[in-house]
């Protein structure tokens, strides 16, 4: 039904509009008795579960940021079956985000290029709902995303984010340091471990007992991933997510028209196209890290089989994003009975 849904309609509405109606549709079923009819058709097997964070999640498969920007459907989603959502990225200025149009479907690589920039509400408004979200007896675990307001200097980024921290870390299970982002000027440059050192280290000391992780980009350097993880390991991190979007175009096996490509612009392409190098940092830093460090695995992520993959590869979790435009609303069931079967 989906796929045909897909080809018919959804495929030839502006991508950001989709985005946004099937937000308003997600929204409705986290709300009775609309999600307990779906969480009886979708509630993870028990078998799936995972522990990691000093958390429990249901399943290891979840929704990477950049989704739900600013955490309003964290119970519909936990309603479709996923085991966590991350929510964000969120910024302690409130922004608009990259002009329109931003958001592009590359359908025959079942691949995205966005360049949103971060379009969010901001960190105090997303406060007030993942502390109502969190009161709720029943729900999924929840990750904060943030990352660097576009209008603070790259030289004010700690403040900044030590700004969303104090805010947001008291209402998440787990924080996320966004320093790989494509689409706002600068952010980047913070990967630098000159530069991430004094950052993480900041944002550590706000955070608190909020377990601790941070996001790279796959179009680092082997070498710069082995001195990023080794930072994380040294300034006690729990985790790395692995990866972000990437800026590469050429050597993805992209089938796509060039011109569409063209067309399309700049911005982070997630999607299949993401796998095979997702899976190499994936393995580079599992193979630098103790067994009880958390690697959240995300980038082509798209199948049962895909999931499997990444945690034979050493995955703690794995997060997809891009999969869900192209696969819909059962997508989280459909790859939930398939690890069981597997």
């Amino acid at each position: 039904m989906y796929p045909w849904l897909f080809r018919t309609f959804l495929s030839k509405m502006d991508p950001e509009a989709a985005h946004h109606s099937a937000m308003l549709v997600i929204r409705l079923l986290g709300f009775p008795p609309f999600s307990w009819v779906a969480r009886a058709f979708t509630k993870p097997d028990p078998s799936l579960r995972v522990q990691t964070l000093g958390l429990t999640f249901e399943a290891p498969f979840g929704v990477a940021a950049g989704f739900d920007k600013d955490a309003v459907g964290v119970d519909g989603l936990h309603a479709l079956g996923f085991g966590h959502v991350e929510v964000g990225t969120l910024t302690a200025i409130p922004q608009s985000g990259n002009p329109r149009p931003r958001l592009f479907r590359l359908i025959p690589d079942r691949a995205v290029i966005n360049r949103m920039g971060f379009n969010n509400r901001g960190s105090y408004a997303a406060a007030a709902r993942l502390e109502r979200a969190r009161r709720r007896r029943h729900r999924t675990v929840l990750g904060v995303n943030i990352g660097k307001s576009r209008i603070v200097d790259v030289e004010n980024a700690v403040v900044d984010y030590v700004t969303s921290t104090r805010l947001l870390a008291p209402v998440a299970d787990y924080l996320v340091v966004n320093v790989s982002s494509p689409n706002t000027p600068g952010l980047r440059s913070l990967q630098a471990v000159e530069s991430l050192r004094p950052l993480l280290s900041a944002v550590q000391d706000a955070a608190e007992d909020t377990p601790l992780l941070v996001k790279i980009a796959p179009d680092l350097s082997d070498d710069d991933i082995r001195d990023i993880t080794a930072l994380a390991l040294e300034l006690g991190l729990q985790g790395i997510v692995a990866t972000n979007t990437t800026i590469a175009r050429e050597g993805l096996g992209l089938v796509t028209d060039e011109a569409v490509i063209a067309a399309a612009g700049a911005g982070g392409l997630s999607g299949k196209p993401l796998a095979p190098r997702a899976v190499q940092v994936l393995r580079l830093v599992r193979s630098l890290v103790p067994d009880s460090f958390c690697v959240i695995s995300a980038g082509g992520v798209e199948t049962a089989d895909d999931v499997r993959e990444r945690l034979d590869a050493g995955a703690t979790l794995v997060q997809g994003y891009t999969g869900f435009l192209y696969r819909g609303p059962l997508w989280a069931r459909q790859i939930n009975r398939g690890l069981v079967r597997r």
